[in-house]
């Protein structure tokens, strides 16, 4: 195994100079989608690691639980065994364990008091909820209802259809806030989260970034890119960019943002003159992968390369630690 099992712990290092780059280079969609999966992977890569020296450490440990064709002790010898490293990565293991259960037990709580915050509020895809707090987000997987209710003229908006099964929450203080065509924007803003299922892009690198914090960065950017690519499709569906900028602006003076980061708002606290001085300026290019010779080319490429170096090197280590229990005592 050697240091086929380390790398994998130290190669999200690859991944951080795009994710500098990429916020600034890249089309905001095509940055979360390549944000997002290097992430996933490089998470994935080193939780297996840490796993495998779980079992390093511990394997000629009374009791550990190997499969009963690995459990005699002669078996259990020709496997390299380091206690020191077993341990510190049992407390590694743990702590993420525990850090997703946290942030899974958060984000279904939260969940719930959305839908039944809803639950009685007419209308269909945009809920509007009476409240002195302004805020607006996208909540996946909530039923829309039959479209009537105070909002009609929220509905008849030129603005594409949701994506299924969720709806718009928007507070009256939001609302009192923005023009009619600022309404629109954030309409669209909103759709574009729904429509691009972004949720599930900020939960990934959100667990990701739990299971090694060297992903960080990672997390960041892609609450970031997200943003942008629901601020770019509410200005090529309103066909007015200065339009959505000035509303980004208004909203986030007074928006209190979301209820957490795994829900994709309207405006919060964050990196809003950046987004707003992106929509000042021409649309981006939606090229599919930077060109190579470039900084942000290099970086993207680096950063895959380093990915795939995590998959080989998680998936040489398992094997090797497979066979070798396999094998057993010559």
């Amino acid at each position: 195994m050697g240091v086929f099992v380390l790398l994998p712990l130290l190669l999200p290092l690859t991944a951080l100079p795009i994710a500098r780059l990429a916020e600034r280079h890249l089309h905001p969609r095509v940055a979360t989608r390549l944000l997002s999966a290097l992430a996933a992977v490089l998470a994935a890569c080193s939780t297996v690691c840490l796993g495998l020296l779980v079992v390093v450490g511990t394997v000629q440990l009374p009791g550990h639980p190997l499969p009963d064709a690995w459990a005699d002790r002669e078996a259990r010898t020709t496997a390299p065994y380091e206690e020191a490293a077993g341990k510190g990565a049992v407390i590694a293991l743990l702590a993420v364990a525990v850090s997703w259960s946290t942030a899974v037990r958060r984000h279904r709580r939260v969940r719930r008091r959305a839908e039944l915050a809803l639950a009685g509020v007419p209308g269909g895809e945009v809920a509007v909820l009476p409240d002195e707090a302004a805020y607006a987000y996208a909540l996946p997987g909530v039923r829309s209802r039959a479209s009537r209710g105070l909002l009609g003229w929220v509905l008849s908006l030129r603005t594409s259809p949701a994506g299924p099964g969720g709806r718009i929450v928007v507070s009256t203080a939001m609302l009192a806030c923005l023009d009619a065509g600022e309404r629109a924007a954030l309409v669209a803003h909103e759709r574009a989260h729904l429509a691009g299922r972004h949720h599930r892009y900020l939960l990934a690198v959100r667990f990701a970034a739990r299971a090694n914090p060297l992903l960080m960065p990672l997390r960041s950017a892609v609450a970031y890119t997200a943003e942008r690519w629901a601020d770019e499709e509410a200005a090529r569906v309103t066909g007015e960019r200065r339009v959505v900028a000035r509303a980004i602006g208004k909203a986030a003076l007074v928006s209190r943002g979301t209820p957490t980061p795994t829900l994709a708002g309207f405006a919060a606290p964050g990196p809003v003159p950046r987004r707003v001085a992106a929509l000042l300026a021409p649309a981006p290019s939606p090229v599919s992968w930077p060109p190579v010779f470039t900084a942000v080319g290099l970086a993207a490429w680096a950063a895959a390369a380093g990915t795939l170096g995590s998959a080989l090197s998680s998936a040489n280590a398992t094997l090797t630690l497979f066979l070798v229990l396999e094998a057993g005592p010559l």
